[in-house]
């Protein structure tokens, strides 16, 4: 219980600084210094104001000097990240697959807050991710290394030819070039074999979330909602529940 709780606020603290790198990273600036600080007023934060999810709460969302509002997605933010760190806990225990596993998560609660607030997935973050998680797979995880080598392949190709035949159809760009590095990265960690359910889950769930977007704010599907969110909660899923989804669906049993 006691390892619950640690793995629980080990996860809220690297999602505050997740929060930092969703911020700083679309702005290419850095993620190290200075340190965090009010984005209305500019006065850098105290430590007891900078306490993951409870100083937010603690100052009803607002800034201690100027009484600006904070957004409700720092501590939300925290909360994924603190939540998803101990479900990984549980499930891997104390060990290198629990901190690799929470690494690759972790970098996609960065890529999904990006993508959806400016709509661009930072090479940054997979391109090094590619070779990075491909050689973590094989070493760490022991995927067999073709497995891994076939996900990076398959998973960037199949989002390339499909954004290449909605472009000759459509005569518009429909998918991002973005949205094929990463699922090149989620293919090169998770192996080819996870990207059926990936897509399927991603797919459904984005035309979804996409149609109802588009019914409410009645705006064109194109403008609808970003892919990369989709493709990082299909990921979540796969990990936690994928496997069984999978049997029940495809095998029977």
């Amino acid at each position: 219980m006691l390892l619950n709780c640690f793995a629980f606020v080990f996860g809220a603290a690297i999602g505050s600084f997740l929060n930092v790198c969703i911020f700083r990273l679309p702005a290419k600036t850095s993620i190290i210094k200075p340190g965090s600080k009010c984005p209305h007023c500019g006065h850098p934060l105290r430590f007891y104001d900078n306490i993951p999810i409870f100083s937010f709460l603690f100052l009803r969302g607002k800034c201690r000097d100027c009484g600006g509002k904070i957004s409700w997605r720092y501590p939300l933010v925290e909360l994924i990240t603190a939540i998803l760190s101990l479900f990984l806990f549980m499930k891997f225990g104390l060990t290198l697959k629990f901190f690799i596993f929470f690494i690759f998560i972790a970098v996609l609660i960065v890529i999904t807050f990006i993508d959806l607030d400016h709509q661009i997935i930072p090479d940054i973050l997979t391109l090094p991710g590619i070779p990075i998680f491909l050689l973590a797979a094989v070493f760490i995880v022991k995927l067999p290394w073709l497995e891994a080598l076939l996900g990076v392949l398959i998973g960037g190709g199949i989002l390339f030819a499909i954004a290449l035949v909605y472009e000759l159809i459509s005569k518009r760009e429909g998918m991002g070039g973005g949205d094929i590095k990463l699922l090149a990265m989620i293919g090169g960690f998770l192996g080819w074999k996870s990207l059926l359910f990936i897509l399927l889950f991603s797919s459904l769930f984005g035309a979804i979330v996409g149609l109802a977007i588009v019914l409410i704010q009645k705006q064109d599907m194109k403008y609808a909602v970003p892919f990369g969110p989709f493709l990082s909660a299909a990921v979540v899923a796969y990990i936690f529940w994928g496997e069984t989804i999978t049997r029940v669906f495809l095998i029977g049993y």
